[in-house]
């Protein structure tokens, strides 16, 4: 069962979503908060799989949202902190950009039929961080240039990639590019589970929170640039 969070300051747009969810098998609606303030302490308080977060919303707006929930649950250090799947008007959107950098999971549009919706639900809470990698890498290649300009509130400078092997750098590389855990492995000749590995080292080294985080990390230090 996958235990979802719904965030959005409209209330039309919020009720649809958490009646669409409901009606789904496999999915559990744990609570709906009309801003980012609520969120915040709606995940504190319910511990979900997933978040979908309305991303322009007054006062706390979901960027600031994003970091404090997954801020507070690196914190408690209980359990694996949730997966927070962005909504937005339009994809080419500097917010959703904020978002993914503060480690959102993906996003979606608010215009996605229930189908999509349901499937990045589903992609998101099973461990899939990566929900539309040739979307993503588009969105990241066009704000990775405005780093450290201030995107978002607080906006820190990307992370030392010192730390990481030569194989590890060669995956990050290939994950910035919106290829896929499987595309990755027959590039390289490795297992599919091997690039988990160095994913997942990477991230641990790096302090990411997503895929998509990683993809942004990868741009921000040169590792790849848009277009290239």
């Amino acid at each position: 069962m996958t235990r979802v969070l719904v965030v959005d300051d409209q209330f039309l747009i919020r009720a649809g979503l958490v009646g669409l969810l409901r009606a789904a098998p496999g999915v559990e609606v744990v609570g709906e908060a009309a801003d980012g303030a609520e969120a915040v302490a709606l995940a504190a308080r319910t511990r979900p799989d997933v978040i979908l977060m309305d991303i322009r919303m007054p006062g706390l707006n979901g960027i600031q949202a994003t970091e404090r929930i997954l801020a507070g649950a690196a914190n408690e250090g209980d359990g694996p902190a949730p997966r927070i799947l962005v909504l937005t008007t339009f994809d080419l959107d500097e917010y959703v950009y904020g978002a993914l950098r503060a480690g959102a999971s993906g996003f979606l549009l608010k215009d996605s039929g229930p189908e999509r919706l349901l499937a990045a639900v589903a992609a998101v809470g099973g461990g899939d961080a990566l929900f539309a990698p040739s979307v993503t890498r588009r969105l990241v290649e066009a704000f990775a240039r405005q780093a450290g300009t201030g995107v978002g509130d607080g906006a820190e400078p990307p992370p030392d990639l010192a730390a990481l092997t030569t194989r590890e750098v060669e995956v990050l590389k290939l994950i910035a590019r919106g290829l896929s855990n499987l595309e990755i492995a027959d590039r390289l000749y490795i297992s599919e589970a091997t690039v988990k590995t160095h994913l997942n080292r990477t991230m641990t080294k790096l302090d990411l929170d997503s895929r998509a985080q990683a993809v942004v990390v990868a741009y921000e230090t040169g590792l790849v640039t848009p277009g290239g």
